[in-house]
């Protein structure tokens, strides 16, 4: 299945120049790699608004998913998953206990992340860890269920 991605990289430091965004091209790249094509790609400060904003934007540019990667762990200004939640119709609370539970393979903060998925309105919103190779393994986790998913959220649904 051809998937459509959009790819919202969340931090105050990179949106500023204070450094250079890693993980929407690591994700970009494991996307790619996967065979979807991706058709956008934002990058904001932690904040919810920009957020919303970001992922309603790759919607709109017509991303059937949309992974975010930043602002899943408990900093102050970590809001990636209050503001996916303020906009979401359902959560898909799976996704993030798969990301959690393989993770604590690879380290013991990962009980820490509270990454997830959720779907707004027909497409797939996945939140995923800020550094990259965090979020590439988990997006990894999940990629199995991701074309049913997407494929479920884009069916018209039809009257009785």
């Amino acid at each position: 299945m051809q998937i459509q991605v959009g790819i919202v990289t969340i931090s105050d430091r990179a949106s500023q120049g204070v450094y250079e965004d890693l993980g929407g091209p690591a994700l970009k790249a494991a996307s790619t790699g996967y065979g979807w094509s991706v058709v956008a790609e934002e990058l904001v400060p932690d904040e919810k608004a920009a957020i919303q904003r970001a992922i309603r934007q790759c919607a709109n540019r017509g991303a059937q998913l949309v992974l975010t990667t930043g602002g899943t762990g408990i900093a102050r200004r970590d809001v990636t998953p209050e503001a996916l939640r303020e906009i979401a119709d359902k959560e898909l609370p799976g996704f993030g206990e798969v990301m959690r539970m393989k993770s604590l393979a690879l380290t013991p903060n990962a009980i820490l992340s509270r990454s997830l998925a959720a779907s707004v309105g027909s497409v797939l919103v996945v939140c995923l860890p800020g550094k990259p190779a965090g979020a590439v393994d988990c997006l990894g986790f999940v990629v199995g269920a991701i074309p049913h998913t997407v494929k479920v959220l884009q069916e018209v649904p039809t009257s009785c």
